[in-house]
């Protein structure tokens, strides 16, 4: 699916964004002051908003009724988060994101990582505020803010950034690359979609069917990532290309070959749509979502 190429695409970007812009000014009155404005300019910065895209799927497809737009900012902030601190000079060390300076280079170092830790509280007060919009008990609330946490910590998110920076330079095993990948970039796409069920009262089956779609689509996603690095520009990509070579990471295409990974990529989605189709839910926006994970060209 061409990024845009639906109105529902368009609108479901739109809604996501338009929750950020809230959650922004609601960081500058939160956290005044230079911290807070560079938490406005971390999520006001142009991106697919793939996660919280697949918060609004999910959330459509289990038949969940309400404004689950919160809820799909409340993931992008995380990633959000993550992007600050992935770029900082003791991790990747980049100067571009999303088209623009990164936040460490338009502000500074010690504002980017203060940055980075206030959006991780200010991620599980949206999440909780969203849940609560659409009328959940405070278990159900609970519950949805654990599945961000946890996706987002050392079980996930950080812990695969970890791993990712230990093998910097090592030979791995497709196994141990797509344990990386998994905790630091499947885990969060995993929960956006899990979250979505949740957010409309999903049974524990559909539950299920949708983590392992997510956990599909997530490596799929990274497997797309890694293939663009080392294909696209600068331009295309608006952050820096061909900077997974020059730090030495264990990538896909290293290890599998450009097409190899792409088939492997493929192979995924078809995973993804194999849980779907056990619940009944393969077609509409998560068939859309899964299939541009791959196909895109930034």
């Amino acid at each position: 699916m061409p990024e845009g190429s639906t109105a529902t695409a368009e609108g479901a970007r739109r809604a996501i964004d338009a929750s950020l812009g809230r959650l922004a000014s609601q960081a500058s009155t939160l956290v005044p002051g230079r911290v807070g404005e560079a938490i406005g300019y971390a999520l006001s910065g142009e991106g697919k908003r793939i996660r919280g895209r697949l918060v609004l799927a999910a959330f459509n497809g289990c038949g969940g009724t309400g404004d689950a737009g919160e809820l799909a900012a409340a993931v992008e902030v995380v990633h959000a988060y993550s992007l600050v601190h992935d770029d900082l000079p003791c991790m990747d060390d980049d100067d571009m994101r999303r088209g623009r300076p990164t936040v460490h280079r338009a502000f500074d170092v010690s504002t980017a990582t203060a940055v980075g830790l206030v959006m991780i509280p200010l991620a599980a007060r949206a999440a909780w505020r969203g849940a609560a919009s659409l009328g959940l008990a405070p278990e159900q609330r609970a519950a949805i803010v654990r599945c961000l946490m946890r996706a987002s910590g050392a079980e996930g998110m950080v812990g695969g950034q970890l791993m990712d920076l230990e093998a910097e330079g090592e030979q791995v095993t497709l196994e141990q690359l797509e344990r990386i990948h998994h905790g630091k970039t499947g885990s969060l796409i995993e929960a956006s979609v899990v979250i979505g069920g949740l957010g409309a009262g999903a049974s524990e089956a559909v539950i299920e069917s949708l983590g392992r779609y997510g956990a599909a689509v997530g490596l799929a996603f990274q497997i797309a990532d890694d293939v663009l690095d080392v294909t696209s520009t600068t331009a295309q990509l608006g952050k820096t290309a061909g900077r997974d070579l020059d730090l030495r990471k264990s990538t896909y295409p290293a290890l599998l070959g450009v097409d190899g990974a792409r088939a492997r990529a493929e192979a995924l989605v078809a995973r993804a749509m194999a849980a779907l189709e056990e619940v009944g839910l393969s077609g509409g926006e998560l068939r859309e979502l899964a299939e541009f994970a791959v196909k895109r060209s930034s």
